[in-house]
This record gives structure tokens, C-alpha cells and sequence, in this order.
């Protein structure tokens, strides 16, 4: 019996854990209609691919452009209570600058959360007398 209860607790964190890497895997588009920044690096409005990269924990996401401009960024688990409702890119916006923030697939309850780069810090920061405001673009899958 003892042996029984280990093989089942055992099968079903198996089953957890490749359930949550397959949930994690993402490649969308989205036609984002305004500059934005991710790292040190401002992109111009257009179409863009983001897909994770590698297979073990799908941390690092490939940003491309439609003329062939990428970039690779680290990513950290965004999560949330109730799934999302669409997939999504969500923009940090400070005045009239714009920051991809997080990379949410619909129906999932974690995401993807880029770190805040020292730009988008210091823009913050002079800019605190203005709230931050999220901005969403939905995506679609690919």
C-alpha cells in the first residue's frame, strides 16, 4: 500500500511538471502600434514574433521584428489567480514611453514578466508624478 501512495505522488508531480513546461512554451504575433523598449533597446512599431527559447525552463524569450531585428531577453514567472483572457503583450506606459512588461498566453495562469531595465528605472523615477499605466496589445498564437 505504501508503495502504491509513493507511485502515485510520484506519477503526479510528473505530471505537474511536464503540464507546466508545455504551458509555458509560447510563439505569438502581435502588431504593436507604438515604439516600445525592451532592455536597452527602443523597437518601432510593427509586427513582432516573441517565442521562448530552449526547452528546459522557457525563460528566455526571442523578440523578432518583421525586418529581422532580435533580441533575446531573460524573463522571470508571472503569476496570477484566474487565467488570462486573451493572448496578450502588457506595456508598462510612462507618458508617452513604452515598456513590454509581461507575455500572457489565454487560459494561462503564469505568464511571462520581463525585468525592469535601468531605462525604464530611471524614466520611473522621473516621471513619478505620473502613475505607471499598463497597456495590453493582443496577440495571436502562432
Amino acid at each position: 500500500m505504501k508503495r502504491q501512495a509513493i507511485s502515485f505522488v510520484s506519477l503526479l508531480s510528473l505530471l505537474l511538471v511536464a503540464g507546466s513546461a508545455i504551458a509555458q512554451t509560447v510563439h505569438v504575433r502581435a502588431d504593436i502600434p507604438f515604439s516600445f523598449a525592451v532592455g536597452s533597446k527602443t523597437y518601432s512599431a510593427g509586427t513582432y514574433s516573441i517565442g521562448t527559447v530552449g526547452d528546459h525552463d522557457n525563460k528566455v524569450l526571442l523578440l523578432q521584428s518583421g525586418d529581422g531585428t532580435s533580441m533575446m531577453v531573460i524573463s522571470n514567472a508571472a503569476e496570477r489567480f484566474t487565467p488570462a483572457d486573451k493572448t496578450k503583450l502588457v506595456f508598462s506606459r510612462y507618458g508617452n514611453q513604452y515598456f513590454l512588461s509581461q507575455v500572457w498566453l489565454n487560459g494561462a495562469t503564469r505568464g511571462h514578466q520581463l525585468p525592469k531595465s535601468n531605462r525604464e528605472k530611471e524614466v520611473a523615477k522621473a516621471m513619478a508624478s505620473l502613475a505607471r499605466e499598463q497597456v495590453e496589445v493582443v496577440a495571436s498564437l502562432q
